[in-house]
């Protein structure tokens, strides 16, 4: 039968050729006309898919998945000032978000007060501006922290923020055995795809592991880190890259905390992953499944973790701003849609979905709004969510899962050949690698080998946008104000006292997390905190690679 097809397929495509002479995914994938068992030879059930939360896990790590709850429906969201971004949470929570997700200004990001000279000009611009625990205050007044899961995009700053989390939670009378959430805390990313980071790599994976042990005493429910793969996707990988990159980074977080003496089932149960959702819906799903079973083989195989939870990898999910186009936006909608239905389908954990107009500027409050009803839609109305991992089988879902799982394992070789995942940074290795994707990406957008509609195909005349939200310049006036009167009067010598404990314990091998915590308390600002550090850390010089 196949060679009948074969026949009558050329002989169709003499007369009707195809729309491409070679049609191809973003990474790469040779996609054939069909797909057939031949396509995936000598496939052993029992060892490439097994059951839902059982290795390899490829179909999911939870027993029931959506069939018990929906994911944790997340909108990232921060912008101008801490009471700005309270009304904006809850709103969000009125309208159905389960989770919240917190988005810090650039200084906060990188570790500047907003009286900086550094900060000028960006001050609340593309996240909330947080100085202080009184920003903090702020920003969850009236939320109460045991009733919430909060995920914080922050890494260079991660130790601060976190201790303000925890000090609100006291302030609240919730301690901090009962607070969840997650702090994304991925240094290793910034050197290679962002570059929010502040100390040399050494110092920045200090801080980290001490998190790790800090929060395995005392934050047991919280995430002490989201290792993303959406920054190396945003900066130009493609789904293979996206997947080799951000395991390594999690190879190399596992390998810091065991040298630093934990035992890797004390925290790997909760390292959590945080991956891009792009447009390719076949690539996508598979992605998401080649890497819940790559994480699970190398917990087991390379780390001998015992505990079942140690090898699960729970992420998060954002859908692709790189995908948004200022062209059109409204199309955006169907875009996010796609997206939001190949993470479902992928079996996240959590998912942000991006809002139509944010290739122009933050979100306005219908924008989001429709940005989280289309995950209530996706969930509700569906049915992708009543059954588990429901492309299973499907001859081409499986062979292009094992392609990417192949790829992957190879990139990961490669990087352990250079001696690390930090090494192969330090050589601008995934620099270059993400680069090139970069480039040939945008290169088959201008050779209109792929079509982004709207943008080099289906144009139309449109006016300009109209109702963006924009963030007046007085916002930086007040969070300059409000600082100057925190300083003023706050107990000065309390903060010194603090700080001067920070900065020797910083000399020392001992866990800085207490005293960062402490230096919170008193109300220290954040950018006091990190010169504190930096005195003994130093700053990190960016390794131009070309």
């Amino acid at each position: 039968m196949y060679e009948k097809w074969k026949e009558q397929y050329e002989k169709t495509i003499s007369k009707f050729p195809e729309r491409k002479k070679v049609f191809k995914t973003t990474s790469g994938y040779v996609v054939k006309p069909f797909y057939t068992p031949a396509d995936i030879p000598d496939f052993d059930y029992e060892k490439k898919l097994g059951y839902p939360s059982i290795y390899p896990l490829t179909r999911g790590v939870q027993p029931t998945m959506y069939r018990g709850r929906f994911w944790t429906m997340r909108q990232y969201a921060g912008f101008a000032t801490a009471e700005e971004s309270n009304k904006r949470y809850r709103y969000l929570l009125d309208q159905g978000t389960t989770g919240l997700s917190v988005a810090f200004d650039l200084p906060t990001q990188i570790g500047y007060d907003s009286d900086d000279p550094m900060a000028s000009g960006e001050v609340g611009k593309v996240g909330v501006a947080i100085d202080s625990l009184a920003d903090i205050e702020t920003l969850f007044n009236g939320i109460p922290l045991d009733k919430v899961s909060t995920s914080m995009t922050i890494n260079a700053t991660a130790s601060y923020l976190l201790s303000c989390y925890i000090a609100v939670g006291e302030k609240q009378g919730v301690s901090s055995d009962k607070l969840a959430g997650t702090i994304q805390n991925d240094i290793l990313k910034e050197y290679m795809a962002r570059g929010t980071y502040r100390f040399p790599p050494t110092q920045s994976m200090r801080l980290i592991t001490d998190i790790f042990s800090f929060c395995k005493d005392n934050v047991p429910l919280w995430n002490t880190i989201s290792i993303s793969g959406y920054h190396i996707r945003e900066a130009g990988s493609d789904a293979v890259q996206e997947v080799a990159f951000t395991l390594a980074d999690g190879i190399a977080y596992v390998d810091a905390a065991i040298k630093a003496g934990l035992d890797v089932d004390d925290f790997a149960g909760r390292l959590s992953f945080f991956f891009n959702c792009h447009n390719n819906f076949i690539e996508e799903v598979a992605k998401f499944r080649a890497a819940r079973r790559m994480w699970a083989k190398i917990m087991t195989e390379r780390f001998k973790a015992k505990k079942a939870k140690s090898t699960m990898l729970r992420f998060h999910t954002q859908t692709a701003g790189s995908t948004l186009t200022a062209q059109q936006p409204q199309n955006n909608i169907v875009r996010v849609a796609l997206q939001t239905l190949a993470a479902c389908i992928g079996g996240t954990q959590s998912l942000h979905t991006n809002s139509y107009d944010e290739a122009l500027a933050l979100p306005t409050e219908e924008s989001v709004r429709i940005a989280l009803r289309t995950q209530q839609i996706v969930a509700n109305e569906s049915g992708a969510a009543d059954t588990i991992d429901p492309l299973a089988g499907a001859y081409m879902v499986e062979a292009m899962t094992d392609d990417i799982e192949k790829r992957a394992f190879e990139y990961i070789q490669k990087i352990d050949d250079l001696g690390g995942m930090m090494r192969a940074i330090e050589q601008g290795f995934p620099q270059r690698e993400i680069q090139n994707s970069a480039y040939e990406y945008q290169k088959a957008i201008e050779d209109e080998d792929l079509i982004i509609v709207g943008v080099n195909k289906y144009h139309i005349d449109e006016e300009p946008p109209k109702g963006l939200l924009k963030i007046d310049s007085s916002v930086e006036v007040s969070q300059k104000a409000k600082l100057k009167n925190l300083k003023e009067t706050r107990d000065n010598d309390a903060v010194k006292r603090a700080l001067a404990d920070l900065t020797a314990a910083a000399k020392t091998n001992e866990n800085l997390m207490p005293k960062i915590l402490n230096a919170v308390k008193t109300y220290a600002t954040l950018g006091e905190t990190i010169n504190a550090l930096k005195e003994i850390f130093g700053e990190y010089k960016e390794n131009i690679v070309l």
